[in-house]
């Protein structure tokens, strides 16, 4: 019996050291942002890892196996989310519009399953207890909701003293690893030659940039591969 205890006690020990590796394999976002990806990973990978330090019927060489081959597929399709963007809406979800220019986008919320008493509730949890106040509303992959305020209602800041606000939109993103987001482009209609033209007013060119987006106020901001930083800030 004192053996049972040991086993079981060695190979929890065991199955918790395996999950620390896997995530820091996995990296930080699996932690932070539970995504569908992620919450199947995390589901499976705590099962796996339950079966190793309580199911003595079946030896631990198994389920480090199991976990490993996991570990592979996990990793394999953040990679592949990562390095091919139109495969991300299917392996990690994509963000929903639920208010947009202050109406409910109900078909968008009856679609995602996402109810008013959800809605009324995130947005009270973002300090908004009238709906009225918000210009757009956006349910992330994470099941967070990111609000945009009304101008009206948006705190003042130092910058607003000196700068009227024009009419507030949605941030529209134009370029994403290098790649332009087209189907943003058309829809937004936003010309690929203006954005083109942008990049080559600031000596760049489409594969030099990480990152780009329209900002609710209509301006462009652009970040590239190389940020010129000598000692970027990391915690890890």
């Amino acid at each position: 019996m004192m053996l049972d205890y040991i086993n079981i006690f060695c190979r929890t020990i065991l199955a918790f050291i395996i999950l620390i590796i896997i995530s820091r394999i996995l990296g930080k976002q699996t932690v932070s942002n539970m995504t569908f990806h992620d919450f199947a990973t995390g589901i499976t990978m705590g099962a796996i890892a339950g079966n190793l330090a309580f199911n003595t019927k079946f030896p631990v060489l198994y389920f480090i196996f199991s976990l490993a081959v996991f570990t592979a597929i996990s990793y394999t399709s953040s990679w592949v989310a990562l390095k091919y963007p139109k495969t991300r809406h299917f392996i990690s979800g994509a963000p929903t519009v639920v208010i947009e220019k202050g109406k409910i986008l109900d078909g968008n919320m009856r679609k995602i399953h996402y109810t008013l008493d959800s809605l009324n509730q995130s947005l009270r949890e973002n300090d908004i207890f009238n709906i009225n106040e918000v210009e757009y509303a956006t349910l992330e992959t994470n099941g967070q909701l990111s609000v945009l305020k009304k101008d009206q209602y948006l705190n003042l800041t130092k910058q607003d003293i000196h700068m009227a606000y024009g009419v507030s939109n949605f941030p529209i993103e134009l370029i994403m690893d290098g790649k332009l987001m087209n189907k943003n482009l058309s829809q937004n209609k936003i010309p690929e030659d203006w954005v083109r033209q942008q990049i080559n007013e600031r000596g760049k060119q489409l594969s030099d940039i990480f990152y780009a987006v329209k900002t609710t106020n209509g301006s462009l901001v652009f970040d590239y591969y190389d940020d010129k930083l000598n000692h970027p800030v990391d915690k890890e």
